[in-house]
């Protein structure tokens, strides 16, 4: 599902967000990336969801060379593969929950009767079918970032890419979200945690740790470096 083989990212001012990271991810995996701030996770989560280019390396996303993607097959790539959920849950405010979730299927060509259908089966699946008329400052934190959850997996993406997805909850609202990555993971889809919470990073099938733009441990393999 992922590959990446020495990749480095280096933005203006000579600043190496990631120097030679390799990491494989098989389809069906549930990985925690970890590591403290400045440790070069959102810039892994921008290589992952193809939202970045490398400086330098190789990055396969689901069979797919970024390097030889267009941009427009890239947001092809976006719309029909990937799912993303983010600490913000940037839901439009005074859109009912069944049309925010709905409008996770818009560039993917798809009619809005049909998008609504899927939205309220994406929306049961999170245990939210009781709340589909429902505006965003109607719901609790926990329930917002369930209905970001849906959006991200309306469209059943091959990867689901997860960053800092407890961060704005408290400690049972997360555990709750935790949980739903959980089922989402045990249906079939791959999911990537990014995330400087350690507690939550050992609660994962695997757990990549990154520090200063390189990967230090690696659960999978019992890599551990420095």
């Amino acid at each position: 599902m992922i590959d990446l083989v020495d990749v480095t990212k280096v933005y203006p001012g000579g600043v190496h967000a990631l120097a030679g990271v390799s990491l494989s991810v098989a389809a069906g995996e549930l990985v925690a990336v970890v590591g403290p701030s400045g440790s070069g996770k959102s810039t892994m989560l921008n290589m992952l969801g193809t939202l970045d280019r490398p400086t330098s390396g190789r990055v396969v996303i689901d069979g797919y060379d970024v390097s030889q993607l267009s941009d427009r097959k890239l947001s092809a790539l976006r719309a029909h593969r990937l799912g993303f959920v983010f600490q913000q849950f940037h839901l439009a405010p005074g859109v009912p929950t069944l049309d925010n979730v709905a409008d996770g299927l818009l560039y993917a060509g798809v009619g809005l009767g049909e998008r609504r259908r899927r939205a309220e089966a994406a929306l049961e699946r999170v245990g939210l079918g009781h709340r589909l008329d429902h505006e965003p400052n109607e719901l609790s934190g926990g329930e917002k970032q369930r209905v970001a959850i849906a959006r991200a997996v309306i469209g059943d993406p091959a990867l689901l890419l997860a960053d800092e997805p407890t961060g704005n909850l408290d400690t049972a609202a997360g555990q709750g979200v935790v949980a739903l990555l959980r089922d989402l993971h045990a249906g079939g889809t791959t999911v990537v945690v990014i995330t400087h919470d350690r507690e939550l990073a050992e609660g994962l099938d695997r757990r990549v740790h990154m520090r200063d733009g390189r990967i230090v441990e690696d659960s999978a393999t019992m890599l551990r470096v420095g």
